[in-house]
């Protein structure tokens, strides 16, 4: 008999006995009859035949594995089980403490045990955060391992018979089935399959399972990891699934399970949600989102326009109306010639004693008004009389400013452009760049292919597998070259040589100083030869490349191609981390990773915080890498790229190819001027005549105003930016030659009275001018100084340089212009040739005549549009478009599509496309927890933490619980925590954390030496979370220990710049917790992602509760700093044109002789010209951003030249009706405004329709169009018909002066 069958009987004979002993009837029993000795037979029978099944099938471990090196094969051995040794036992209880009973027999030594440990390590490092899955895995490996009922469902089918060390011959066991129940199965992967790994934003089983987690089922779950070909298993495991019934005599194993929210017996908690959806409840569902406002179906606002239209329309008309019959029968007609001015109804009586007694405000008024004429008229008079003192000095005074320019500093920082210093992004980003590093900088490929041939792979099963033509052999062999010769780059920078290594992001340095490349070709180890291995025979192909890239994309960090015998390939990159398929492949559907169409390839560059030698050499690298993949040619690749500095590159690059196209537009508009203000008398006069030279010195004024303003605030120290040096020449251009066009137009309308002289002449003129422009030039200048309350830099700076430019401007024009307009005119006047002013030509008789446009306005078009069936019309025309603009002001879109900032021939046009189309996850978003928080207790730990344990509103849990609604959230992934796998690390089952007895120091989990002990005891204290001084004792190490075979928690590649540690390692800092964005196309999803972010990390800050602490927690992902602006460019947009309208009222009110009623109209007509631009802003696409919130600012200042002149010219006029001061304030002041500032503009603002610049197209040539024509139309047309409407009374006071004034000089006829 054998051995194994003696021993069986003798259990039998055990048994027996004890159940002799238990009955208490031993030899008494025979008398009690037959049938009771029968029974007792049949139940010996039966227990013994159970007994006898139970047996081991192995025990302790002999031959070495011939498939997998350093793994042993079991012993073959059918005996019963044995107690284990002393040696044993705490193992037993640490893995399999469900056999802790009786004498510990069991079917393993502990060899056996220690080899289980080993095994079970990087299963236990993810695992272990839910213990119900945890200990349902345990129980699936300690059944194999050392069930003492092995044999039941155990059944070893091949063996190998080998000597052992001893030369004693042995049979191993070489391979074996397993029966398990489908039950059992079910409950583990159900406990397991929401268990996360922190560190890689994945399930777990998505690293344990040989394929992504979602294709992941019970079944292959359990076969990948009996695979013989996995690099674990020693020997054939065979897994049989049935059901719990018994069957080929063989027993399913099928021990109880526990689901994820159970807890455990020994005490241990149920699954974190995070864990365990189950015990999530139901998942949390968005809020909906809000209907549009609709009535009837319709779009609210434009019902409501609609029904406000109709009305007023219907009122307006009505009114006019009445009106018209009133005046039939008793008011003669406003145009009627004065016939007797005592009629009592006539609007039309002059006579002083008729307008009554002037009103305290109409006497300030007019005090005022004359203050103003008569300061300005001595002034000018001043200018003419001394004209080389007054431009010497001007000239001085340019000079000085100016020369500020050489400390001038343009900033071309998107960050410093677009993110105020004091903004909460800015704030954020700088205290990441600081406690963190900043971000790192990307330079990346997106690589499609012309071919359309698919690639198959023929598997053994039968079944062709397809590929995408990206996945060519060859191709992939010429991508990997590509990406070689990348690497491969040096550049010079001040005499140094500049690799890609040298500033490179390499996690592990510098136990491993390989470059971080995310490339589908780090599956191969950026090696041709892996590239190139592959595992057949005569018959079959078993593995090629094509089967590995399958498997790494489902086992991204897995360090042998289990697919693959021969080669053992890993997935690993080689800078020690792995490459996740959405981050290296595009253009697939969900997890369909062999159908995309495009590599992915990104080579992060570290980015350095206020080191410009080390930035500089990264951006000298860039440059040669640009310029490599510029100059790459092959056909069989269409490579679309980018690197940090692409954007500002090319907007540097646009602004000088737009150079051109400014230069051209300016030139235009100076030739006009030039032209224009000259007025012909006669073609033989025609040189003399001519003002090119003062239209020159006049351009040559504004363009000084604006070089004195840049130099002003060079001084300062305020940087410039590209808005300034391209929006403010155009702005102050426009309010410059305006207020020139109506100097020089007043006087050569004007008459030179008998025994005036040319200084008393000008003086008068400027005396009637000047205020207009004084109100114009002051109230653009208090609107854009007020302007400069805004937050956001670009309009800030922009304020600030218009302001003081536009005011300089209007200095110079009332004293060095005006010297210069009397020389020009003294030229003039001595016939002398302009330019050329030695010339004189023989004097001839000069008479004066109306220009040609003053004409025009004065005889055709001012009585034209002021006639009674033109006016209703004008108006029902504007308050149309008006209450259009107010149906789609809310339809605006917001944000500036980056596209738009590049040059229409730009490379980084075709990577935005294929960025947008390709990619599938969108930037990283960190959450950081500010210096404060306190780690080291338990309480601290549960608000942060998303393991067993943790509050159900902790940081990591309730970004967990926002990932599940990553279409409304736009949080794509569970975030990676430092903490849980610091627990998960530091655990005595775990062979990760461990030290040097002698010396205390690290010992990674890949050293094998006896002096290195666990870091905590196997006890239950030790299994708790460590706190106080023992969390801060081993969290360096982990940030020290770098990823292995054995420990794949080490937090070095990471988290080592996830954790800032403080006080000599004895506390820790601030910290942060990644994560990554959904997919982020448009303006409005960055704006909502930013959005969500803050939301939920304002719930988190709640949640964890600093109330007596002042840190906070919040997100900072890169392109927050950019797209802050938006979440308040409604409120922004409200305050700076809201701002500028009070000024403008405020000042007008003022300046045009405290008639608040004129205020009221000005700014009431500006408003129109601002809410239409809206309007057309949505009709041509024009979104609301920081760039056209600046033309939105200059558009209230210019709208100011094409209103103030006309409203002022109305105020003072002493014709009697309102139609007779608007028809004379239209034909002297709307010629000059419209040659002034609208033809001025229009041609130069044509030509940049011309521009390359996209952002040019749009927000310069589109938005000033709309501003010069919406201005003119509202200044021109609009304002003078609502002026004979609702214009302010005549100034009693203001008339009688006049009156008082003319009377008695050649000018009497004024009056009248």
């Amino acid at each position: 008999m054998k051995t194994g069958n003696k021993k069986a009987s003798l259990q039998q004979m055990r048994v027996y006995v004890t159940l002799e002993k238990s009955s208490g009837v031993r030899g008494a029993m025979f008398p009690r009859g037959r049938k009771h000795v029968l029974y007792v037979l049949c139940t010996v029978i039966l227990l013994s035949h159970w007994v006898y099944g139970q047996h081991c099938i192995w025990y302790g471990e002999c031959g070495n594995s011939t498939e997998v090196l350093g793994k042993k094969y079991n012993c073959n051995y059918t005996g019963p089980p044995k107690p284990l040794p002393e040696d044993g036992q705490a193992l037993l209880m640490e893995l399999c403490p469900n056999y802790i009973y009786g004498d510990n027999s069991v079917c393993c030594d502990t060899q056996q045990l220690k080899t289980l440990k080993g095994n079970i390590q990087i299963p236990l490092q993810y695992l272990s955060r839910c213990p119900a899955c945890f200990f349902n895995f345990m129980t699936l490996f300690c059944e194999l391992t050392c069930s003492p009922r092995q044999s039941l469902f155990l059944n070893a089918t091949d063996f190998k018979t080998e000597p052992d060390d001893t030369g004693k011959n042995t049979t191993n066991v070489v391979k074996l089935s397993y029966y398990i129940s489908q039950t059992f199965a079910n409950a583990m992967y159900n406990a397991c399959s929401d268990v996360q790994a922190p560190s890689s934003n994945v399930k777990a089983l998505s690293l344990l399972c040989g394929k992504d987690a979602s294709q992941c089922t019970p079944d292959n779950w359990i076969q990948y990891m009996f695979d013989i070909h996995n690099g674990q298993v020693p020997f054939a495991i065979d897994p049989f699934f049935q059901g719990d019934v018994p069957a080929v005599d063989m027993t399913p194993m099928n021990n109880r399970t526990f689901n994820c929210t159970e807890s455990l017996e020994d005490g241990s908690g149920p699954c974190s949600c995070q864990d365990c959806s189950k015990a999530c409840g139901p998942n949390p569902v968005p809020p909906p989102i809000p209907p549009p406002w609709t009535i009837l179906g319709l779009d609210a606002m434009a019902v409501i326009m609609w029904c406000f239209y109709i009305a007023f329309i219907l009122l307006f008309f009505g009114v006019i109306l009445c009106m018209w019959c009133y005046r039939k029968k008793t008011v003669i007609s406003e145009y009627a010639p004065i016939l007797d001015s005592n009629q009592p109804l006539s609007l039309n009586a002059v006579g002083t004693e008729i307008l009554g007694e002037a009103t305290c405000c109409e006497t300030l008024g007019e005090r005022f008004e004359n203050a103003l004429r008569m300061l300005f008229s001595s002034w000018g008079s001043l200018c003419v009389r001394h004209p080389l003192t007054v431009i010497l000095t001007s000239v001085v005074f340019v000079s000085a400013c100016s020369a500020g320019l050489v400390y001038m500093q343009i900033t071309t920082n998107p960050v410093e452009l677009w993110s105020s210093p004091s903004s909460r992004a800015r704030q954020e980003k700088d205290y990441f760049d600081q406690h963190f590093g900043p971000f790192f900088r990307t330079e990346q490929l997106i690589i499609t292919t012309p071919l359309n041939d698919t690639v198959q792979f023929d598997s053994m099963t039968g079944s062709i597998i397809y590929f995408s033509p990206i996945f060519n052999f060859e191709l992939l062999h010429q991508v990997l070259d590509l990406q070689t010769g990348i690497t491969n780059l040096t550049a010079e920078y001040k005499g140094e040589t500049v690799t890609f290594k040298d500033i490179c992001v390499s996690p592990l340095s510098p136990y491993n100083d390989n470059c971080t490349i995310l490339s589908v070709l780090n599956y191969y180890q950026n090696s041709h030869k892996v590239l190139d291995d592959e595992f057949k025979d005569d018959f079959f192909l078993y593995a090629n490349y094509l089967t590995h890239f399958l498997y790494c994309v489902s086992s991204p960090t897995a360090l042998d191609d289990s697919t693959d015998p021969k080669n053992h390939d890993p997935c690993m990159g080689t800078f020690g981390g792995p490459v996740f398929p959405w981050l290296a492949l595009g253009g697939y559907e969900g997890t369909e990773y062999k159908n995309a169409t495009a590599l992915v390839i990104t080579f992060p560059v570290t980015n350095y915080l206020n080191d410009t030698d080390k930035l500089g050499k990264a951006l000298a690298w860039e440059k040669e890498y640009l310029n490599f993949v510029k100059n790459y040619n092959n056909p069989n690749l269409t490579i679309s790229f980018s690197a940090e500095r692409s954007i500002e590159d090319e907007i540097n690059r646009e602004s000088s190819s737009d150079v051109t196209t400014i230069v051209i537009s300016y030139i235009i508009m100076f030739v006009y001027i030039s032209l224009a203000l000259g007025h012909i008398n006669s073609f033989r006069t025609l040189l003399v005549d001519s003002k090119i030279s003062l239209g020159i010195a006049g351009i040559l004024i504004v363009l000084s105003s604006v070089a004195c303003s840049l130099g002003i605030f060079s001084y300062i120290g305020i940087p410039l930016t590209l808005i300034i040096i391209e929006v403010i020449p155009f702005l102050v251009l426009a309010v410059g030659v305006d207020n020139i066009f109506i100097i020089v137009q007043t006087y050569q309308r004007d008459i030179r009275m008998s025994e005036e002289e040319l200084h008393q002449q000008i003086g008068r003129i400027l005396g009637d001018v000047a205020p207009s422009m004084f109100l114009s030039s002051f109230s653009e200048t208090v609107a854009f100084f007020l302007g400069a309350l805004s937050t956001m830099p670009a309009v800030r700076t922009f304020s600030l340089f218009a302001g003081l430019a536009v005011f300089i401007d209007f200095l110079l024009q009332i004293s060095c212009f005006v010297s210069l307009l009397g020389l020009d005119i003294k030229r003039q006047e001595a016939n002398r040739v302009d330019i050329f002013c030695c010339v004189k030509l023989p004097e001839g008789q000069q008479a004066k005549s109306e220009g040609c446009l003053f004409q025009f306005f004065k005889k055709i078009y001012a009585p034209f549009i002021l006639k009674d069936w033109v006016r209703p019309l004008v108006v029902a025309v504007f308050v149309g478009i008006l209450s259009f603009s107010i149906a789609v002001i809310n339809k605006v879109e917001i944000g500036l599509d980056q596209t738009l900032s590049m040059p229409d021939d730009s490379y980084v046009l075709n990577y935005f496309g294929n960025l947008t189309e390709y990619l599938h996850t969108g930037a990283p978003v960190y959450f950081v927890v500010e210096d404060g928080h306190d780690y080291k207790t338990t309480e601290g730990q549960n608000a942060v933490c998303g393991g067993v344990g943790c509050n159900n509103n902790s940081l990591v849990q309730q970004i967990y619980s926002a990932s599940l609604m990553s279409n409304y959230t736009k949080i794509h992934n569970v975030p990676s925590s430092w903490l849980d796998d610091y627990f998960d690390w530091v655990k005595p089952q775990s062979s990760c954390c461990r030290y040097y007895n002698s010396t205390g120091a690290f010992c990674n989990a890949s050293v094998v030496d006896i002096t290195c002990i666990h870091c905590r005891p196997m006890n239950s204290s030790g299994k708790q979370r460590p706190n106080g001084t023992e969390f801060m004792r081993f969290l360096p190490m982990f940030l020290s220990d770098n990823p292995n075979i054995k420990c794949g928690k080490g937090g070095h590649a990471a988290y080592s710049t996830a954790v800032d540690l403080k006080n000599n390692n004895t506390d820790v800092g601030a910290t942060y917790f990644m994560t990554y964005h959904s997919i982020l196309k448009t303006s409005a999803d960055f704006i909502d992602a930013m959005r969500m972010a803050r939301e939920l990390t304002d719930n988190i800050t709640q949640a964890v509760g600093p109330q007596d602490k002042s840190y906070r927690i919040f997100a900072y992902s890169v392109f927050y700093v950019f797209y802050e602006q938006y979440l308040t460019i409604i409120a922004d947009t409200a305050f700076n044109l809201g701002v500028s309208l009070l000024a403008i009222f405020l000042v007008s009110t003022v300046l045009l002789g405290f008639e608040l009623w004129s205020a009221v109209l000005v700014s009431f007509t500006i408003a129109m010209i601002l809410i239409n631009m809206f309007g057309v802003m949505w009709l041509w696409n024009i979104s609301l951003n920081a760039v056209s919130l600046v033309n939105l600012v200059m558009s209230c200042g210019i709208s100011v030249e094409f209103c103030s002149h006309i409203v002022r010219a109305f105020s003072v006029s002493t014709k009697s009706s309102r139609v007779e001061r608007a028809e004379e304030a239209l034909a002297h002041m709307g010629s000059s405004v419209f040659s002034g500032i609208t033809l001025t503009k229009f041609g130069g603002i044509l030509i940049l329709a011309l521009s390359k610049s996209q952002i040019f197209q749009i927000f310069y040539f589109r938005m000033y169009l709309s501003m010069v024509l919406l201005g003119a139309a509202h200044g021109l047309i609009f304002l003078p018909v609502l002026l004979s409407y609702a214009g302010p009374s005549v100034n009693k006071a203001k008339v009688m002066a006049a009156h008082n004034r003319l009377i008695g000089t050649e000018r009497e006829r004024l009056i009248y």
